[in-house]
């Protein structure tokens, strides 16, 4: 019990990166661009040569995650084999362990000798990398929810990511996400880093992120898995740009012809609000509008708009040209 009430109290301030503003991480990032080409066959050497010239754990922990993030490539021909067998193999638990067991050895061979590999890869690396440099790293198991999801067949686990402890609080990290985009048509991976899933606020996390074990969404309430499967689809961007998303709390609406809709959102950094635009896709075209009305309170941000003829509509939500945020809208009569 005082361990859960320790664990809780670590919980409410929404850890985020937010925390370590007053630390420089450009030696930490120099040290993992230093290591590039460096290989997995001796990860104690590894860890020393990434973290012991650095003087604060969160600088430690940034030059492995940077490390794994930009050496390591997501493998999305293994991730399709494996999502296909587990999806066979669902109903039956005697085969589906089988071929976990099988799958992670292949995995972790594929890791070693050729540094590509899939989400439970990325995890176990960055946790090991930690605990030889004498970090608490946790691996976290559960659901990840991107624009390619199909939800209905959403009954296996297919993510997983990093909890890491610093200054007595935990955090969470993304280091499959952060490292780049596989082309889902030709499988290609391209290394681009995304400093968004560093550190990320846990209120913004859980869009996207269901732990199966609760206590790792970090926070006091945790939304149900409906609410999860329920919410708008957020891209990469939206972690450069945001701190929270508000409203609106689902994806799929259906709505009145001119109701006015309102957007809510918690800012990183101030905006220019001529950067706010939607693109509306009608199933024939797609349009950019502005916004009807915009409010900016210091990082708040308050949007809304009116749809005034009746029809189906993919509203996405832009900052400049990123896409942050999608949402659709049945208008009726």
């Amino acid at each position: 019990m005082r361990y859960l009430l320790l664990f809780l109290v670590a919980l409410q301030s929404h850890a985020q990166q937010s925390d370590f503003d007053h630390i420089n991480f450009k030696k930490a990032d120099s040290i993992a661009f230093a290591f590039k080409n460096e290989g997995l066959d001796n990860m104690p050497q590894l860890a020393y040569n990434l973290t012991s010239n650095l003087s604060t754990d969160a600088e430690r922990f940034r030059a492995i995650y940077k490390w794994v993030c930009a050496n390591i490539a997501n493998d999305y021909s293994l991730y399709l084999r494996n999502k296909r067998k587990r999806t066979k193999y669902k109903n039956d638990s005697l085969k589906l362990s089988t071929w976990n067991d099988r799958f992670k050895k292949e995995i972790f061979k594929k890791l070693l000798k050729r540094k590509k590999t899939i989400c439970t890869g990325y995890a176990y690396i960055v946790q090991e990398l930690s605990e030889l440099a004498n970090l608490n790293c946790e691996i976290v198991h559960g659901f990840g929810k991107t624009s390619t999801t199909h939800i209905k067949k959403f009954d296996l686990p297919n993510h997983s990511w990093n909890a890491i402890k610093l200054n007595d609080k935990w955090y969470l990290c993304d280091p499959t996400w952060a490292s780049g985009i596989p082309n889902p048509e030709t499988n290609e991976f391209k290394f681009y880093y995304n400093d968004g899933y560093f550190l990320a606020n846990p209120k913004l996390f859980i869009i996207n992120h269901f732990p199966l074990d609760k206590k790792w969404s970090l926070l006091e309430s945790t939304p149900t898995f409906d609410e999860f499967l329920a919410a708008p689809i957020l891209y990469g961007k939206s972690y450069t740009n945001l701190i929270g998303h508000v409203a609106p709390k689902q994806m799929h609406h259906l709505i009145q012809r001119n109701e006015k809709v309102i957007f809510k959102y918690q800012l990183q950094k101030t905006i220019d609000i001529k950067d706010l635009s939607f693109l509306i896709d009608n199933g024939f075209k797609s349009i950019a509008v502005k916004p009807s009305s915009i409010v900016m309170d210091n990082l708040s941000l308050t949007l809304e708009y009116q749809f005034d003829k009746i029809g189906y509509y993919d509203t996405h939500f832009l900052i400049g040209k990123n896409l942050i945020a999608t949402y659709t809208f049945k208008v009726v009569n």
